[in-house]
């Protein structure tokens, strides 16, 4: 459970850039931002006004959220119009009433609309991910026992990795001992027909392939309806093996990845694994407050080119302009450390920075660490050797 004091805190923020962007309240729907503010994931709303007690309005299951939440006023959801009714006895007509605009489906975006027609609908979302993209300490601590699982499964992987083995049977293995140790399963995105389970765990020239994933990496998959990760493919020796795994506990996830290989890896190979193990540590010593993102993604790029590899960074035929993404409730979270991206890091603030090298027919090598932002450096949160994995 979430305490209370965490929970208000949240909501005290959120409050705060309403006031200042002159907004009424917000109406949080999405299972991420409700967890976020209100501590439980049940099917609900939560209306936070700019002033004065937020309401959770649950429509299933009130039992749960009543045990879950450390929210004052839990109420059950009795029909639109007695929204639409609550709603009113806290924002006056014509006011701006906030909603998040990037993850609501039209049909229901249009229902709060008609629902809501006395009342100016605004976008709230750049908000909420603003607030939730600076982790507090409770938020830290659940993520450093996070990451004890991701240790643990990398740890596992050196211990199975063989010959003959198949990526999915590899992922099979590594899931088995995280769902034991207390990983949720489930992989949360923010983005549109984003999804993810568990990782991508790949295997030579199929860590190559690229997919619709929105990351360097792609994978086969085992069929086209869910076409990245694990595959079929099997372990031979002299190649890389890709194993990035996001490791998620009480709703808080790290993501890491690690190369290994049994025998040796092309020399190319290599010193790409190597150049990316450089950038990630150069990357963690230039980013503190006040850095943007931008830059460090400039940084990088200048280092793989610098090292001959800028056809090979962050993809190959089809690439990705980021380096490094927010992860927190969800795996697409702020900061993302990309081209364009000027938003400046603030104390707090975690991110996964991955650089990849992709070669098509051989495979894909490289590293992500998650990190949170200090007061003069980025701190490791996933701590585990960054040297190749040779077995």
């Amino acid at each position: 459970m979430i305490p209370r004091e965490e929970l208000y805190g949240r909501i005290k923020k959120l409050q705060n850039a309403m006031q200042k962007d002159d907004l009424a309240g917000a109406l949080l729907v999405q299972r991420a931002d409700l967890f976020y503010f209100s501590g439980t994931g049940q099917n609900a709303h939560l209306f936070v006004p700019a002033e004065g007690e937020p309401v959770l309005i649950v429509k299933k299951s009130l039992i749960r959220a009543e045990r879950e939440s450390t929210i004052d006023k839990i109420i059950p959801f009795q029909g639109w119009s007695e929204l639409a009714r609550l709603i009113a006895d806290y924002a006056p007509n014509n006011s701006k009433i906030g909603l998040e605009n990037d993850v609501l489906p039209v049909n229901l975006y249009n229902r709060y609309r008609k629902l809501l027609d006395n009342y100016n609908i605004v976008d709230i979302s750049n908000q909420v991910r603003t607030i939730r993209a600076v982790k507090s300490n409770y938020e830290l601590n659940i993520m450093r026992k996070s990451a004890m699982i991701s240790a643990a499964v990398f740890t596992h992987a050196r211990e199975v990795i063989r010959e003959g083995l198949s990526e999915v049977e590899l992922a099979g293995e590594l899931e088995l001992l995280a769902r034991t140790m207390g990983h949720q399963g489930a992989v949360r995105m923010r983005g549109f027909n984003q999804e993810l389970y568990f990782g991508h765990i790949m295997a030579g020239d199929n860590a190559a392939t690229v997919s619709f994933f929105d990351g360097p990496t792609g994978g086969s998959g085992l069929n086209p309806s869910y076409p990245q990760g694990a595959g079929k493919a099997v372990i031979k020796r002299n190649e890389p093996v890709l194993v990035d795994f996001v490791s998620v506990l009480d709703g808080y996830m790290v993501d890491q990845t690690r190369s290994f290989c049994i025998g040796e890896l092309k020399p190319h190979l290599q010193a790409a694994y190597n150049q990316a193990v450089f950038i990630r540590n150069v990357l963690a010593k230039k980013g503190k407050p006040g850095v943007l993102g931008s830059a460090l993604y400039c940084r990088a790029e200048e280092l793989a080119a610098e090292a001959g590899l800028a056809n090979h960074f962050m993809g190959y035929t089809e690439k990705v302009s980021f380096v490094g993404h927010g992860v927190g409730i969800e795996l697409d979270e702020l900061p993302v450390i990309a081209r364009g991206l000027d938003t400046p890091l603030e104390e707090g603030m975690v991110f996964a920075l991955e650089p990849k090298f992709i070669f098509p027919g051989e495979g894909t090598v490289g590293i992500e660490d998650t990190f949170v932002v200090g007061c003069d450096r980025l701190e490791l949160l996933t701590p585990f050797s960054d040297k190749l994995q040779t077995l």
